[in-house]
């Protein structure tokens, strides 16, 4: 279970970009990012509000800048920091989710090259992933990319 207030706190920021409130969204994630310092804060708030941030976005050049920010973030995580967070993923966990993304925003940018090579990048890390729901959710959308870029 998440014990970690600003995660928990995103995790709220999400619900209103699921909701459709993705300007109140975006608001919550600007003010989350400036109270943990931008790009010097704690790595795993950093990934987790970046990796979110840019689902949230509407222009794609925007969405790619936040996916860059939270796969950077990703490499800077500890399993400790992930532990103390109460986090039930592992940092290897992170990076399929993650290079799925980046995928997707080269590909709507035309940038196909560097779409298959996140792609590439997920599908050789998505052992670190469990059989349950979550797993399942970026296993599909693996395959939905490698249809999309075919």
């Amino acid at each position: 279970m998440i014990t970690d207030p600003t995660i928990l706190r995103i995790g709220e920021a999400v619900q209103l970009n699921h909701g459709g409130e993705r300007e109140a969204a975006r608001r919550m994630f600007e003010e989350i990012w400036e109270e943990i310092g931008g790009e010097q804060g704690d790595p795993l708030q950093r990934c987790t509000l970046a990796h979110a941030m840019a689902d949230a976005q509407d222009d794609v050049e925007q969405e790619l800048l936040w996916d860059q920010r939270a796969l950077t973030a990703a490499g800077l995580i500890t399993e400790e920091r992930i532990a103390e967070a109460g986090v039930m993923l592992s940092v290897e966990g992170l990076y399929p989710s993650l290079h799925l993304n980046l995928s997707e925003c080269y590909r709507k940018l035309g940038d196909l090259d560097r779409a298959h090579e996140h792609l590439k990048q997920a599908q050789a890390t998505i052992g670190a992933l469990g059989d349950d729901a979550y797993g399942q959710l970026i296993r599909d959308g693996l395959k939905q990319m490698t249809e999309r870029l075919r």
